[in-house]
């Protein structure tokens, strides 16, 4: 008795159109999705994906033409506390009200998610997955 292995799938190479290339290149671009995200969609590697639209870059440059910025991290805006205010010790009384405003607000594609302090770290992380799969 001999043993053998059978491999499934594409088996060999695939030659995409360059016009289905073009359209998944400008939906990556889009911002609606990741890129992983659209490259798992048409069965892609994800790395071919960033292939692509690395050598559309290099060829937009090449020509003169910019494209879009790619999003990056956003800056962190931190509201200075009037002079004036209190400053807290290290010690909290057990009569202090904890304040109403939230302690971080997200706005992530014009919504804005406000977290409160003591949130569990679960929730906020399942809350933001959810904001980004509705892009």
């Amino acid at each position: 008795m001999q043993r053998f292995e059978v491999f499934t799938g594409a088996g060999r190479r695939r030659d995409w159109p360059s016009e289905v290339k073009a359209s998944i290149v400008a939906e990556s671009f889009a911002g609606r999705e990741t890129v992983c995200a659209v490259a798992r969609r048409h069965a892609l590697s994800p790395s071919q994906l960033f292939t692509w639209r690395r050598a559309l870059r290099k060829q937009c440059e090449e020509r003169g033409v910019t494209l879009p910025a790619v999003p990056g991290f956003v800056p962190a805006v931190v509201e200075a506390q009037p002079a004036d205010a209190p400053v807290q010790t290290g010690k909290h009384s057990k009569k202090r009200r904890r304040s109403k405003e939230p302690a971080i607000e997200l706005e992530i594609a014009d919504v804005v998610v406000k977290i409160g302090r003591g949130a569990d770290t679960g929730v906020i992380a399942a809350v933001i997955e959810a904001l980004k799969a509705t892009r």
